[in-house]
């Protein structure tokens, strides 16, 4: 008989220390994150989610955030949104652990070049007419025909020659379309 009370004590310190050995390593933060997410949180730093959003400005930063955590990997998250197209929403219980952070003037500034709409006044966009310099081009008011722009381009002798042809068909399909909203637009304000 005391041998089975030798071997119980025994079996009870063991469980004990093991219990103690495991648990010694998890801080209590991480213990309730992972009780509240469901999940042992990984690392994530703020440059893997602007990795992620830089790529998929759609994508809000809560939810690659959110992805990131139950991954640690950001290869994982990205084939995660070609193949799906979204990520999933954080639960409430992702919130209360992991707060919105206010939003900073270089946020804001960043988001404006991206195209969202801030308070700070955007500079404004450049157009195709202005970017190919064809302001010239587009104040005269040739008629380009839908001949003229389709059809095979001749092969040139030289590559810059080729070059040329390829710039002019470029010039003439921006033209084109120019004209094309333009005469919508007519159509529009006509109605």
């Amino acid at each position: 008989m005391g041998e089975v009370v030798n071997v119980l004590v025994a079996f009870a310190v063991i469980v004990f220390l093991f219990r103690w050995a495991t648990s010694g390593k998890d801080s209590s933060d991480q213990r309730t994150a992972a009780d509240a997410l469901g999940f042992r949180p990984k690392n994530v730093t703020q440059e893997m989610v602007d990795t992620i959003s830089h790529m998929f400005p759609d994508i809000p930063a809560d939810n690659i955030r959110y992805d990131l955590l139950r991954t640690g990997n950001v290869e994982l998250t990205t084939n995660k949104i070609l193949e799906r197209g979204y990520l999933d929403a954080p639960p409430a219980a992702y919130h209360t652990l992991y707060p919105r952070a206010p939003v900073s003037a270089a946020a804001l500034a960043g988001a404006a070049g991206r195209g969202t709409t801030t308070a700070t006044p955007a500079k404004p966009k450049d157009t195709l007419i202005s970017r190919y310099g064809l302001n010239d081009r587009a104040q005269k008011v040739e008629e380009i025909k839908d001949e003229e722009l389709g059809g095979k381009a001749v092969w040139e002798d030289s590559a810059e020659k080729r070059e040329a042809s390829l710039k002019e068909r470029k010039a003439k399909m921006i033209l084109a379309a120019r004209q094309r909203f333009l005469a919508q637009q007519k159509a529009t304000d006509a109605t």
